[in-house]
């Protein structure tokens, strides 16, 4: 399945990245795309579908939204 690139959102002093959600098998590239955009801060609003420690230690924080879980096909 082809994955839409991510978005790029910018807001007053913020910044935001929009990813589709990510599996453990593409994690890699995951990771790599929010370093090439310099992102410090995950916030999940969908099911896990990947192990977050894995990111964390990359040193980028992963908080997860208070209103998960959240219907699969809302972020499919």
């Amino acid at each position: 399945m082809n994955r839409p690139a991510p978005v790029e959102i910018t807001y007053k002093n913020m910044r935001f990245l929009i990813t589709h959600n990510p599996t453990n098998a593409t994690l890699h590239k995951f990771i790599e795309e929010l370093k090439k955009y310099g992102v410090t801060t995950v916030v999940r609003v969908c099911e896990a579908t990947y192990d977050a420690n894995l990111v964390v230690k990359e040193g980028i924080q992963v908080l997860v939204s208070p209103h998960e879980p959240v219907h699969l096909h809302d972020c499919e």
